[in-house]
């Protein structure tokens, strides 16, 4: 990964010192372990964990056994806190292999990480190699076509992120792609994989939910079944955050893939 955006992650992280304190709790991580389904995965790979926010939630509701990665020394700490097995290496080294044998793992999460990643080709095809035959692996990027930044685009003609804006200027400086679903799911089944699911978490324990919900219970109700809504009669390529499921075969067949709400 590069220097500086490990730089500006520590920097977004200040005052962070425990979990309770991380401020971006996403539905993403609340999906997990549920939707792993009934798959039975023994081994699971949590990339870029964070400071654990679905790791966490994996290993105290699910049987299997997850270990974490990542190299942000804020995420590190917070993550030993936590008792969770942590490796720290770079996802983002083009020279170096991930320290796991072939077939490591049954499960591979990777939540808002590919859109930080340069040497990309190589990334994909060291997960590949690390999940068993008929692995999963669980992926999530921002979708750029969605209803949450298309119209900012195309009405107001301003870029995706600010980085005049703190609030923005993380993801300006630290995303290096700019994934739609569509091509996420064109460019990841191209590695070898096969999809078979997207899940698309509504709104209930996010921070943005949480915090609208303190604020007025009625919009937060509105907000909520109008994703509902949105997610249930409408392509997931309008949803912000889809977490696609593949499964490892090189058998891409049409691509339907079945669509869930949790």
């Amino acid at each position: 990964m590069r220097k500086d955006a490990t730089n500006l992650e520590e920097t977004r992280l200040k005052g962070v010192k425990k979990i309770e304190d991380y401020p971006s709790y996403r539905e993403r991580h609340r999906a997990f372990p549920s939707i792993f389904e009934e798959r039975n995965h023994k081994r699971i790979l949590d990339v870029a964990a964070g400071v654990g926010c679905a790791a966490q939630r994996i290993n105290d509701l699910y049987p299997g056994f997850v270990v974490c990665n990542d190299i942000t020394d804020t995420c590190l700490e917070i993550l030993c806190q936590q008792g969770l097995t942590t490796l720290s290496f770079d996802i983002d080294d083009n020279n170096q292999s991930f320290p796991f044998a072939q077939n490591s793992f049954d499960a591979i999460v990777s939540l808002a990480t590919l859109e930080h990643v340069i040497n990309l080709d190589r990334h994909l095809s060291e997960m590949h190699r690390i999940l068993n035959d008929d692995g999963y692996l669980y992926i999530s990027s921002p979708n750029y076509a969605s209803l949450v930044f298309s119209p900012r685009f195309l009405i107001n003609g301003r870029a995706f992120h600010n980085p005049l804006n703190d609030s923005d200027r993380y993801e300006f400086y630290a995303h290096v792609r700019y994934f739609t679903y569509r091509t996420l799911l064109e460019f990841v089944s191209s590695f070898g994989f096969s999809p078979i699911a997207v899940y698309l978490p509504l709104p209930s324990k996010s921070s943005y939910y949480q915090s609208l919900a303190s604020r007025s219970k009625p919009k937060a109700l509105a907000f909520r079944y109008g994703m509902w809504f949105m997610y249930r009669f409408m392509s997931p390529r309008w949803a912000s955050e889809p977490i696609l499921c593949f499964q490892k075969s090189d058998n891409r067949g049409n691509m339907k893939i079945r669509k869930v709400l949790v």
